[in-house]
């Protein structure tokens, strides 16, 4: 397993991964593999999330999931944290899951709160506790109301913080003070799971970030943070004022994947293109707004409007 700390034990820049498809819908293991290269090795990712919702997981199937996940294993998996997305809103699928990742390789699991069906907080402590002992791996929770429909409330996240193998939170409420209120009382480590949030999350304690415009800037959000934690706060304000407009290119004005796919068509890089329903691929003229914003980001390969 890469070095890690408790302190630490996904690394610092982590990017969610997307899951990359042929035209016909299939599965390119190939281009997953090439992409998880590009990302750690030229993009200075020290973590790789599988399978997460950037992945497209709730579209993928079981078989596709294990194979991804073994494909960026071996291409990186040396010299990265590759943390395999597991969470679903069934347990017991969710474990099978988990069991799966642990045999594929994976370095660890990110587990969603369930969705849609909305368990209260003690359904939700026994659903996170039983994924947690199906493996020996680390967990990282992942706190995202917007999509869950619920929140892990502070009592819960302070209760699921005392397992030892629940060892991080992604976090995606957009509440400062309550991730605050949780890293103030638990040794629970905090990764940023939105990226209009990174460097305020950084701020109040976050050692690092989950993110989705990782695939395109994933060297300066981990510069920003470095530049904080080392007490350059000017610098890292100055890096954060350059990454908004990418932030707002890719993350306000549709789903993050369908973005992410459009932009790394556009650089000719693996991972573009395809989508499996009900997402679609974007539109010519959201397209174009697309590379006008990254373009004011200084992303590479968007200097002009195509």
């Amino acid at each position: 397993m890469p070095f890690s700390t408790p302190q630490r034990p996904f690394g610092r820049m982590l990017t969610a991964m997307v899951t990359p498809f042929t035209a016909d819908g299939a599965l390119d293991a190939d281009a997953a593999a090439r992409l998880a290269v590009e990302l750690v090795d030229d993009l200075g990712n020290d973590g790789l999330v599988i399978n997460g919702t950037t992945g497209e997981s709730p579209t993928t199937s079981d078989e596709e999931k294990d194979r991804i996940l073994r494909a960026v294993i071996e291409a990186v998996g040396d010299r990265a944290h590759v943390v395999a997305g597991v969470g679903t809103n069934d347990t017991h699928h969710t474990c099978e899951l988990a069991r799966s990742a642990e045999k594929a390789g994976a370095h660890g699991l990110l587990v969603v709160t369930p969705y849609y069906n909305k368990p209260p907080q003690s359904s939700l402590y026994a659903h996170f506790t039983a994924v947690a002992d199906a493996t020996g791996l680390p967990v990282m929770l992942y706190d995202i109301p917007g999509r869950a429909g619920v929140p892990i409330a502070t009592e819960t996240l302070l209760r699921l913080a005392e397992h030892p193998q629940i060892v991080a939170n992604k976090d995606a409420k957009g509440d400062l003070f309550a991730a605050q209120q949780v890293m103030s009382r638990c040794e629970l480590v905090y990764y940023s799971g939105d990226d209009a949030m990174n460097l305020p999350l950084v701020a109040v304690g976050a050692v690092g970030a989950v993110s989705v415009t990782g695939h395109l800037v994933a060297d300066r959000i981990a510069a920003m943070v470095t530049a904080y934690e080392a007490g350059d706060v000017e610098l890292a304000r100055e890096l954060n004022d350059e990454l908004v407009p990418v932030t707002e290119a890719v993350m306000t004005r549709t789903q993050g994947v369908i973005a992410v796919k459009a932009a790394l068509e556009h650089q000719g890089r693996p991972g573009g293109g395809a989508l499996l329903l009900p997402l679609l691929p974007m539109p010519a003229a959201d397209r174009r707004v697309l590379v006008e914003g990254l373009a004011d980001g200084g992303v590479p390969g968007f200097e002009s409007v195509a």
